[in-house]
């Protein structure tokens, strides 16, 4: 009698025999592969860690393999774009150049947050008015997206003189409140007691020291060490554009100065707190 026919093969065993064996040509363990980083646009605004550094920022320009972070102190530095250099909410990342579109910026001239396709709104009845026509441009160039989103007209005046008549007139109240910024308002001066007698509980008079609101641009941001100091009796303007070499046109100059303020970073916090005190004084609810 044959055998009994074992239907039951050796491992590794096809129907005609042994089969091969395949293996894949990378032997690496999996625990020893490299995880996958992923990659991340590093679009302006984006905050991330540097781990080897501990520097914290927000991306402020990608450009030449390089990004630039800003921290919240506003210091700048730059890194190279390495692979997985980067911390993202504690995760490895690889930051990449944006796309070439265009990108919307994620904060306004005044540092705050941009929202981007908002409408202005409707004139609020409260106001803000400036000493000229100078401090009036320079507010707008600073914190125009933040008064449209909130719907404040800024005006300017001709004079402090007519400070009180303007207030008279204006008859501020809870649903209409008025904010004034005076150039070199210090104790004891006329500005000082001309603001002295407007101010009551819905219209709030502030100021800088400085004598006018050129000096409210950081002379760093012009390219020079310092404002001149310019003898009484000469106009003020007149003097500083002696003194720097400019031509002695006080509107051209003005322009000049002005096309150096691209942000709040320009100007001085005597200048950024005073206004950033108007804004939140005639948005405040009625009481």
């Amino acid at each position: 009698m044959r055998p009994p026919v074992s239907r039951h093969r050796p491992s590794g065993e096809g129907p005609s025999g042994p089969r091969p064996r395949v293996y894949s040509p990378d032997l690496t363990p999996p625990w020893k592969k490299p995880r996958t980083v992923p990659e991340v646009p590093a679009e302006p605004g984006l905050v991330v860690e540097e781990p080897g550094t501990g520097f914290c920022g927000a991306v402020i320009r990608c450009e030449a393999g390089t990004v630039t972070l800003e921290d919240r102190f506003g210091k700048h530095r730059a890194f190279p774009l390495a692979p997985g250099a980067f911390l993202l909410e504690g995760r490895a990342v690889t930051l990449v150049k944006p796309s070439s579109g265009p990108v919307r910026p994620t904060r306004t001239a005044s540092g705050s947050v941009a929202v981007p396709g908002a409408r202005a709104r409707v004139a609020r009845a409260g106001r803000i008015y400036v000493e000229g026509r100078h401090d009036a441009e320079l507010v707008e160039k600073v914190w125009g997206d933040d008064l449209r989103v909130e719907g404040v007209v800024v005006e300017y005046l001709e004079g402090v003189d007519d400070l009180p008549s303007i207030v008279e007139a204006f008859a501020p109240g809870p649903d209409a409140r008025l904010g004034v910024l005076v150039d070199h308002l210090v104790p004891g001066s006329k500005e000082w007691r001309i603001a002295e007698s407007v101010t009551s509980k819905h219209a709030l008079v502030v100021g800088h020291p400085y004598i006018d609101v050129w000096e409210a641009v950081k002379p760093s941001s012009l390219g020079i060490e310092s404002w001149p100091r310019v003898p009484r009796g000469q106009d003020w303007k007149t003097g500083v554009c002696r003194a720097l070499g400019w031509p002695e046109n006080t509107g051209a100059a003005w322009q000049r100065i002005l096309s150096h303020v691209r942000s709040y970073k320009d100007l001085q916090p005597e200048l950024l707190g005073r206004v950033e005190q108007l804004i939140d004084f005639v948005t405040a609810q009625p009481e």
